[in-house]
């Protein structure tokens, strides 16, 4: 061999030597984001590391671009992973369960434009070290457990867009250095904090549209919000006192104003302001306005959301206001001393009308109360009012009418009568006739169909093929889906026609492609559960809004305006204890209900050592929101105070108690809930409990209005044994929480568990012939025996048996429960 075919092997060699180098080098791209999938439990694609799902990469195989939202990582980013990424430009980690950053994580900063840590559970103090991210354009943190003050670093960052620390537990002032170099600032968000002091300048925020800063403690004055350029003013539930503008502020961009939940006083002078402002909420301040209802129509004739509840109004209400207000959908003058008459409104599109609580006399126009047939909501209630309520029934009439008086003239014109009579008895037989033709064809299509079905089966292997939006991207529906037991139907042509309502974020439009995209079409694998009412998935619609999406597969009677107007009224019903609906989407015959993600599982998990996602097969009404690939972790981790604790059992059942009674007592009209079970109850990322599933069954179109022995079993009270005079009171569901109760203390499942000395077939007989005999301290749950008062345990027993009582006049009402278990509740100090 020559020379130059030495030198060649030689090159050759090198050349090989330095490849197998870099493919062991632990210091590229690939590795770091290989160790980052390793030590958070996620599984590794068998591909080239950017060709992975959330990865890109550049020319030179780095990492421009990482996105791991919402898979179920828990714990601290792990170091040498993410943090090494020298290239990175786009990182989101949303919708998980992180708890802290990792040392090397600000190591980013030479070229970030976008950071995404929404809804994880990171806490501490957010450094100054965000300052190293001095390229960034979108920051958001929203969503977690940070606290201290806002960093004074985060001015800085000169270039930033977005930002967004809402939700989380921030305190103290703004930095007085945090607004100056924000000139390039569109949108921020503070709000759901513990912000407090004066509001300052914003003025260097010349190309802020977006600002809420609700939620949080800030008082004094308005003055420094009220830039020209900003489109949405969020300044609710704050200590605000005085709101003045500055000498020639217009508002001519401002479409949403939300002021409501301060302590603003006198006078608030709008006229010849704010051209197109759509929605204004000035409710609950102390205003004493003078001809604020006049001038509404000299603020904007753009006007569809009008809130003036509780704020000391006491002029009349124009009549020229429908007039002036053409679009106005949402009225509330409600809690106020406005009086008068009420003027003709039935030409408004009003959806929501609120007079209650004031002092309007004389009669409502006959036009407007026809039109209340197709609001959503109206309330007319504790006036001096006179109505002609002939089309309402008397259940509609007490809950909207309270107070006021029912007038309705008679007629009594007996030809008129007898004409009436004659004209029913001729459409009683011609619909007879239509009805007997309709069902003979029906019943010869229903035979042609079955016959054709016969032959289908009878061929070599079924021809049966699920159709998805996925598979067929240019199909005109319908779109068909399948769960492990369940198949629905979408009629939609086309997705992106029709909306998904998200209440409250009204200014963003999704429709139901995006509910598509959040699903992954909904796939089997972001199925949560197969409950009483149909599937539910977890998705993540635009803007990292984790969701679980409920398909109320069996449709209804319900016209689509009806279970709109139902769903909107679900969606207002607000406690701390329930599960809140988010929102709503009519896809053809199916309604879909949007909830807010659960991120604990619920209390039949919790119970019975079950983990967090995991549903028994045999409890086939159960519905959990929680991912089904959780790992199974120890609840006990999750909360400081432990879930096998007397205190936290307590916590449970007085939280689920608060709920029914705000459903019983504090809902017009009354909610039964119909299904109380421990499958029920959930927890949130606090462990608060939250009850779910109430106000469903007319809008899901089960027989359960009709049929209430839909109660899962071993929760039905006695009396639903006579099937044919059953029906669902709020004293079923007494009984109801009062298993719940037992299953609480006793640790024990309601059908199906060991019963020690007893024979009984449930756990209601076992325990309450336990109590009865005075042996109630035998019964209690193990686990939880030592950690509290044993007589406060043996109480909650015995509110248990009262609330089991066979006869339903002999329960508690659940107000009463409430004070019962708030006369036990235990406190820190007697905690061993």
């Amino acid at each position: 061999m020559g020379p130059a075919g030495a030198r060649g092997v030689v090159f050759l060699f090198l050349a090989v030597v330095v490849a197998m180098a870099a493919a062991q080098d632990p210091n590229t791209d690939a590795s770091f984001v290989s160790r980052f999938f390793d030590r958070m439990g996620l599984a590794r694609p068998s591909s080239a590391v950017c060709s992975w799902p959330g990865v890109s990469c550049d020319a030179e195989d780095r990492v421009v671009a990482f996105a791991a939202a919402g898979m179920g990582m828990s714990g601290p980013i792990p170091d040498d992973t993410v943090g090494k990424l020298s290239s990175l430009q786009s990182l989101d980690l949303s919708g998980n369960r992180l708890t802290a950053l990792s040392n090397d994580f600000w190591e980013l900063g030479a070229s970030l434009r976008g950071l995404n840590l929404s809804r994880n559970a990171i806490g501490g103090a957010l450094p100054n070290n965000v300052g190293n991210f001095a390229r960034l354009l979108v920051l958001d943190v929203s969503r977690n457990a940070f606290s201290g003050p806002l960093p004074s670093a985060l001015g800085s960052i000169v270039g930033l867009q977005v930002l967004d620390a809402s939700h989380n537990q921030f305190q103290g002032q703004l930095p007085a250095g945090l607004l100056l170099g924000y000139g390039s600032l569109v949108a921020m968000d503070l709000s759901g904090n513990a912000l407090d002091g004066d509001l300052p300048e914003l003025s260097p925020l010349r190309s802020l549209a977006y600002l809420n800063l609700s939620g949080n403690n800030f008082r004094g004055s308005l003055i420094g919000a009220f830039q020209e350029q900003l489109r949405v003013i969020d300044l609710s539930s704050n200590r605000f006192s005085r709101l003045n503008f500055t000498t020639g502020y217009a508002g001519s961009s401002l479409i949403y104003l939300d002021l409501s939940s301060n302590e603003l006083l006198g006078e608030i002078h709008l006229a010849g302001r704010f051209r197109n402002l759509r929605h204004m909420n000035l409710a609950f301040n102390r205003l004493s306005t003078n001809n604020l209802l006049a001038s509404m129509a000299d603020i904007s004739a753009s006007l569809e959301y009008v809130n003036l509840s509780s704020t000391g109004l006491h002029d009349q209400i124009p009549p020229a206001l429908s007039s002036q207000l053409p679009g106005l959908k949402v009225l509330d003058l409600s809690r106020n001393n406005i009086s008068g008459l009420v003027p003709e409104m039935s030409n408004l599109q009003l959806r929501v009308l609120d007079l209650s609580v004031n002092n309007l006399t004389g009669e409502i126009p006959v036009s407007l109360v026809k039109k209340l047939a197709s609001m959503e909501r109206f309330n007319f209630s504790y006036n001096n009012l006179t109505v002609c309520a002939s089309d309402l029934s008397p259940q509609a009439f007490a809950a909207a009418f309270a107070s006021s008086r029912n007038d309705c003239p008679i007629a009594v014109n007996p030809d008129v009568i007898k004409k009436k009579g004659a004209r029913r008895k001729g459409m009683k037989l011609a619909l007879a006739i239509v009805l007997s033709l309709f069902f003979s064809v029906l019943g010869l299509l229903c035979l042609a169909i079955v016959c054709r079905r016969r032959r289908k089966r009878s061929g070599a292997f079924p021809a049966d093929k699920q159709v998805s939006f996925k598979e067929e991207p240019g199909i005109s529906g319908p779109f068909a889906f399948q769960t492990d037991s369940t198949t629905w139907v979408a009629d939609v042509k086309v997705a992106t026609s029709v909306p998904v309502v998200i209440f409250e974020k009204p200014l963003l439009s999704f429709t139901f492609a995006d509910l598509l995209a959040a699903t992954s079409n909904f796939d089997r694998g972001t199925l949560l559960a197969e409950g009483r009412f149909g599937p539910v998935y977890r998705g993540f619609l635009p803007g990292g809004i984790q969701v679980a999406v409920k398909v109320l597969v069996h449709g209804s009677a319900m016209s689509d305006q009806d279970a709109a107007r139902e769903l909107e009224r679900l969606g207002r019903i607000k406690h701390p204890n329930l599960v809140p609906l988010t929102g709503y989407c009519l896809a053809g015959d199916q309604r879909i209900a949007i909830y807010e993600y659960m991120e604990n599982g619920n209390l039949h998990n919790l119970l019975h050592d079950l983990p967090l996602g995991v549903q028994t097969t045999e409890d086939w009404s159960t519905d959990t929101w929680e991912d089904n690939h959780s790992g199974g972790e120890a609840t006990e981790n999750i909360t400081p105070e432990g879930t096998a604790t007397w205190r936290f059992r307590h916590k449970i059942a007085l939280g689920a108690a608060r709920a029914l009674a705000f459903l019983h007592h504090g809902c017009i009209p009354q909610i039964v809930h119909r299904d109380v079970k421990a499958s029920s109850i959930y927890f949130d990322y606090a462990m608060e409990p939250r009850l779910s599933d109430f106000g469903l069954s007319m809008i899901a179109g089960t027989s359960t209005d009709e049929d209430p022995l839909h109660h899962s079993p071993g929760y039905a009270p006695p009396e639903f044994s006579d099937s044919e005079n059953a029906t669902a009171t709020a004293k079923s569901d007494v009984y109801s929480f009062g298993v719940v109760l037992f299953e609480l203390i006793t640790g024990k499942e309601p059908l199906g568990d060991e019963y020690p000395e007893q024979k009984e077939a449930s756990l209601v007989n076992w325990a309450r012939a336990m109590v009865k005999a005075n042996q109630g301290s035998n019964i209690i749950d193990a686990k939880i025996r030592d950690t509290g008062l044993e007589r406060q345990m043996e109480e909650a027993l015995r509110i248990a048996y009262l609330c089991t009582a066979e006869l339903p006049s002999k329960r508690p009402a659940m107000q009463q429960i409430v004070g019962l278990l708030k006369d036990i509740e235990p406190k820190v100090v007697e905690q061993n």
